[in-house]
């Protein structure tokens, strides 16, 4: 980046240089940007030095920094033992023909031997053939499930699908980077002799066949992926493999690897055919964990579902092998949290009117492909990042995670007395919201070890989001839609990225790109020519329009991913806004908002009440991490970007005193993450810290930027409080988020607000509503339907609910 910003403007002052790369005003200027555009790069995805200290130090690759990265695609002769004119023509071929593909065979008769099978077979446990069974019935049945569970890899397969695959992936794809050192630490894990288990995000439907690629590709051996039985519907077949073998997608991926949970599993505990299927599951996930060979679950929905974001599969299969750990079969696992991020994501489909239907793999592809192959025109090829954070152990998470468990409250406990005007104090305590359903394999495991599973998720699934990289195009899109709806110069837009990507690589965040400054916006602006207009207005120079309509939503969701990056300050920026609006009129001048003095306090409050409006899927909170942390983490922010200044008031103390007082009384140390109002620091001491928002010129800009990242999801749930009185009730959930998303579509071709029509967006808001007690769901013969509460069947306490929100949105 500096390289590129060197090479494309022209050589000036110091101070010259400055005012260009800082012209867009936003954010605030700070001397340790320099350093991350030379050679260095932030390390992202240390695990958590609270849950897991031991692995922080001892799986953690010291010379990590220095090892750079590596397109995993880009297959030459070098790769190969042989050298030669014929070998640069079948490189591909001979690549593959080296991986190391260890064999599998006897695998389905270790499990019909081992203990807990044998135990099925002998009736010593229910479900098995003490029931009146004969056991060979039930030994057909064992093998039933076994074979629809795994099958052994078939190596030659294996090999013609790798040689397919890369040949496939250098048509699709610019480059697909790995860290050598993320994978050097890797490779130190599994040396320690525990077995690998990697949780990773769920992007697309090429994450599956990607990463096991990609692992293979660099000495893992085969990767043992747990498919989603609805990314694979065993009525379909794929044409162009028929005539290799006649068998479903289920059976294809079984023979490459791929794991498939029965659906005799998801069955009542009561019923022998869930004991039974859940076993089986539970001693091939065991067979599996001794060997060795390292197992790959999605802890996100597959792509395009609408529902929650943590999936309840990859929970299911999470908690067979924390079971595994717990009774002893294998002594501790290794975490690995994965993540794939893509320039451009191809979309799946997503309608909210199918969308429960099955999605076929093949047909899944085939508008992979389709979309993939459309950016082929001109050489617009897209790149691809894998990202594998540390490694961290089970067994020492188990252990002190439990330490950090606290209490926890209901969305309508917390927030709902607040609202109605009841009362005005905010428990600080943790929300309980659990939007993802306890599946069959779940039910089967203890209370606290199903509480332990979804913290765990929710742990690992913070952990690979915060060390993905972020893309030219959530960079390119965030810029247009917050801050250049009526178009932009590219000659501004080159400074503004500059700033962006510093910005960025300051939170600790990486990117996934590198190049010439010019040339990197123009593959991103062809990459989403769909969405823009370019209007060429002098020569050199191109005016940039986002396309009004649709395109918006689009570059809302490219967008989101780079929410992570400055969701503290964007929380803490609409808790200000939230603060403020009460005081001075909402379109008041900057100078005018400054005057105001924010007491610490008030701003905790606003913090508290907004963090418990946001569904935690948004947020992605370490369970670890308490709400007070939270609450000075964000202040902590908006001091540190420049945003906040301390007021000292006369007679208090100095903001810059760190001496406490009455030391006598109190304990310098306190337990982590035990924050109470007991024992945490003196809140009488806080009530006299102030602060004032800062008058420097770049802050107003910067202050609407961090507003508007959130904005979409709070004019969407103003909108949902809106539509309480409109909206026909009781119905089904899917028929009212049906009603809700036309709501939105209508709104949107009214107001022109395009970025909040997401049906992902309608259901959080329907769900929410659902935590708060605004709408109760009700058992009926045709199903579960909702009903609106007696408590906001008023119009007065939905128009309380609507203020409510809209005072942290900014115009």
């Amino acid at each position: 980046m500096l390289e590129s910003r060197l090479q494309t403007k022209p050589r000036s002052s110091p101070n010259d240089r400055e005012t260009s790369l800082w012209s867009s005003g936003l954010g605030m200027k700070l001397e340790a940007v320099t350093p991350f555009l030379g050679k260095y790069r932030p390390f992202v995805g240390r695990c958590c030095q609270t849950c897991t200290p031991k692995s922080w130090d001892s799986l953690f690759h010291r010379s990590i920094r220095d090892l750079g990265f590596c397109n995993v695609i880009l297959v030459k002769e070098e790769n190969t033992r042989f050298r030669g004119w014929l070998v640069r023509r079948l490189c591909y071929f001979l690549w593959s023909l080296e991986q190391h593909i260890p064999s599998c065979q006897d695998t389905p008769q270790k499990i019909l031997e081992s203990t807990g099978v044998q135990n099925l077979l002998s009736g010593k446990v229910p479900g098995g053939a003490g029931e009146g069974q004969v056991p060979d019935v039930v030994k057909k049945e064992v093998q039933r499930i076994l074979g629809h569970i795994q099958a052994p890899p078939w190596p030659f397969l294996v090999r013609l699908f790798s040689w397919a695959l890369l040949r496939f992936l250098n048509c699709v794809f610019l480059n697909v980077q790995l860290h050598k050192g993320q994978m050097k630490m890797v490779h130190k894990a599994a040396q320690t002799g525990s077995p690998l288990v990697l949780l990773s995000t769920h992007k697309t439907l090429l994450d599956g066949i990607l990463l096991p690629f990609v692992l293979l590709s660099q000495g893992l051996g085969v990767l043992r992926v747990a498919w989603d039985s609805r990314a694979c519907s065993p009525s379909l077949r794929a044409p162009c493999l028929i005539r290799l073998c006649p068998m479903s997608h289920r059976a294809l991926l079984r023979k490459l690897g791929g794991l498939f949970l029965p659906s005799e599993a998801n069955l009542s505990l009561d019923s022998s055919e869930g004991l039974l299927a859940r076993a089986v599951v539970q001693e091939v996930i065991d067979q599996l964990l001794v060997s060795g060979q390292p197992l790959l679950i999605f802890l996100e929905e597959p792509p395009g579902a609408l529902g929650p974001r943590l999936s309840a599969l990859g929970q299911a299969w999470l908690g067979f092998v924390v079971r595994a750990v717990q009774v002893g079969i294998i002594p501790d696992a290794l975490l690995v949290p994965v993540a794939v991020t893509y320039d451009v994501v191809p979309d799946a489909p997503c309608d909210i009117y199918h969308a429960s239907a099955p999605l076929g793999l093949w047909t899944g592809a085939l508008a992979v492909l389709r979309s993939l192959c459309s950016h082929l025109g001109c050489s617009r090829q897209i790149c691809s990042r894998v990202h594998l954070a540390q490694p961290f152990s089970l067994q020492e998470y188990t252990i002190s995670a439990r330490s950090c468990w606290g209490s926890r409250q209901t969305l309508e406990q917390l927030l709902q007395p607040i609202l109605l005007g009841q009362c005005t104090a905010v428990p600080d305590t943790e929300k309980e919201q659990e939007w993802t359903p306890i599946t069959g394999p779940l039910l089967a495991l203890k209370e606290e070890d199903q509480l332990l599973v979804r913290r765990l998720s929710h742990h690992v699934l913070s952990a690979s989001v915060a060390s993905s990289a972020m893309m030219s195009t959530a960079i390119m899109a965030t810029l247009l839609l917050f801050k250049h709806q009526k178009g932009v110069f590219l000659s501004q837009l080159l400074g503004e990225f500059s700033w962006l990507t510093e910005e960025i690589l300051l939170r600790g965040f990486d990117v996934g790109f590198s190049g010439q400054l010019r040339s990197l916006l123009q593959h991103t602006l062809s990459l989403l020519r769909a969405h823009v207009a370019l209007l060429r207005i002098r020569q050199g120079d191109l005016l940039v329009v986002p396309r009004p309509g649709p395109g918006l939503a689009h570059l809302a969701r490219l967008s989101a991913e780079l929410l992570p990056v400055f969701l503290s300050e964007a929380v803490g920026a609409c808790a200000v806004r939230g603060l403020l609006v009460g005081r001075v009129p909402p379109q008041g001048p900057w100078e005018l908002q400054g005057i105001e003095l924010l007491s610490q306090n008030e701003l905790y409050r606003q913090i508290l009440l907004l963090m418990h409006l946001l569904p935690q899927e948004l947020l992605l909170l370490q369970p670890c991490q308490s709400s007070y942390c939270y609450c000075q983490e964000v202040l902590d922010r908006l001091i540190q970007c420049g945003l906040l200044v301390a007021e000292e008031t006369p007679g208090s103390r100095a903001a810059c005193d760190t001496g406490r007082q009455r030391m006598s009384r109190r304990l310098l140390w306190k337990p982590s993450g035990d924050f109470t109002d007991s024992d945490s620091d003196d809140f009488e001491e806080a009530e006299g810290r102030y602060f004032r928002l800062s008058q420097q010129l770049r802050c107003p800009d910067f202050f609407l930027f961090l507003c508007r990242l959130l904005s979409p999801l709070l004019k969407a749930f103003a909108q949902a409080a809106a539509f309480l009185h409109q909206g026909q009730l009781p119905d089904t959930e899917s028929g009212y988020t049906k009603q809700l998303f036309q709501f939105l579509q209508a709104t949107a071709h009214e107001e022109g607000i395009f970025e909040c029509v997401d049906p992902k967006l309608a259901i959080s808001a329907i769900w929410t509503f659902r935590d708060l007690g605004v709408l109760q769901q009700m058992p009926s013969p045709a199903g579960p339907r909702l009903h609106l509460s007696s408590t906001f069947a008023s119009r007065d306490n939905q128009e309380k609910l609507e203020q409510f929100i809209r005072q942290f949105i900014c115009s």
